[in-house]
């Protein structure tokens, strides 16, 4: 079994756990609107499966955002090992990811095996992904 595989599994399990530590009684859950699908039978044309894989292999830069300040260049020259920058954000906030600056999910920290993950939270909708980019 491969590295990656190994890694996979872990985080399956460790996502698997982090739910059972729940009581039932403090389990929200909400309704999610799906969009309906349409059954288009015709199969997907070698044109149209070049043109995806075209852009399938785009790189993208994934971020995740604790918080943001906004200081002068007189503070941030001053700024060496052990100053504290205070940031836009309470503890215990949702992290903001995003993907090539654009925000498209909020999440919380997970640690499997001394590594850091998100787990998403809220995905923002295709809709309000668009307007953004306007």
């Amino acid at each position: 079994m491969s590295d990656d595989q190994d890694t996979m599994d872990e985080w399956a399990a460790a996502m698997a756990e982090s739910g059972d530590d729940m009581d039932s009684d403090e389990i929200e859950v909400e309704t999610a609107e799906l969009e309906v699908l349409s059954e288009d039978k015709s199969p997907i044309t070698i044109e149209e499966k070049r043109k995806l894989d075209t852009i399938l292999d785009i790189p993208v830069t994934i971020s995740m955002e604790v918080g943001r300040s906004a200081i002068s260049i007189r503070n941030l020259l001053q700024l060496n090992q052990g100053s504290v920058v205070e940031l836009d954000r309470v503890a215990g906030e949702p992290l903001d990811v995003m993907i090539n600056g654009t925000l498209i999910a909020h999440g919380e920290v997970v640690v499997v095996n001394d590594k850091f993950g998100i787990r998403l939270t809220d995905v923002i909708s295709q809709t309000e992904r668009i307007k953004k980019l306007r």
